[in-house]
């Protein structure tokens, strides 16, 4: 795809990714990145649409825009559908009730800067927008968060597939520990809000 269609391929890969849970960035990103250092290792290798060599900035650019589309499908299908629609057809996505449940708590918990820093973490980014769009948070601020948590997502894949070359496939792995670590920090999130709900219910009981 990006052979073909260059930027568009990148744009229209990170708005698949953001829609559909298994599709993974930390590869269709470090991969614009290595198209990137083919064109400095040979002047030759052009992006299809520009007949130009392919350039970071304008990698992540379109990155950005595919992850702001893809966002935007998602808020609109949690502000059109709600909670039922995601339900019933959410798992055809790769999106199970889990999955939203975590995105619910998430967005409860931190509001508009889950949208932020949700763009840049790995087990919410696909999700976020969903209860973003069912408790109607203001688009035009919801568009500012999402391209300002994106940009700094789709650069750092990006810059290190420029780096590693051809041997982009060695991100996903190199970032397990890291997703692991986000996993371990969010389940003790949700363990402690829990904790915490059921002390103030047992307290409201004996009181």
């Amino acid at each position: 795809m990006y052979d073909s269609v260059g930027y568009l391929g990148v744009a229209a890969a990170v708005a698949l990714e953001t829609i559909v849970a298994p599709i993974p960035s930390e590869v269709i990103l470090p991969m614009a990145g290595w198209k990137v250092s083919q064109s400095a290792a040979d002047p030759s290798v052009l992006e299809p649409l520009t007949s130009l060599p392919w350039n970071i900035p304008v990698a992540v650019a379109l990155a950005t825009v595919g992850s702001l589309a893809g966002a935007l499908v998602g808020y609109a299908i949690g502000a059109w559908g709600g909670r039922p629609l995601l339900d019933r057809y959410g798992r055809y996505a790769g999106i199970g009730a889990g999955d939203l449940d975590r995105a619910d708590r998430w967005f409860e918990r931190w509001g508009p800067w889950a949208v932020f820093f949700g763009r840049m973490v790995p087990l919410v980014r696909t999700f976020v927008s969903y209860p973003a769009g069912i408790s109607r948070m203001p688009l035009g601020r919801f568009i500012v968060f999402t391209a300002l948590g994106s940009v700094p997502w789709n650069a750092a894949l990006i810059y290190a597939g420029f780096v590693v070359g051809e041997n982009y496939p060695e991100i996903s792995a190199a970032m397990k520990p890291y997703e692991y670590a986000i996993y371990a920090v969010v389940i003790g999130l949700l363990v402690l809000l829990i904790g915490r709900w059921w002390w103030s219910k047992r307290r409201a009981r004996t009181a």
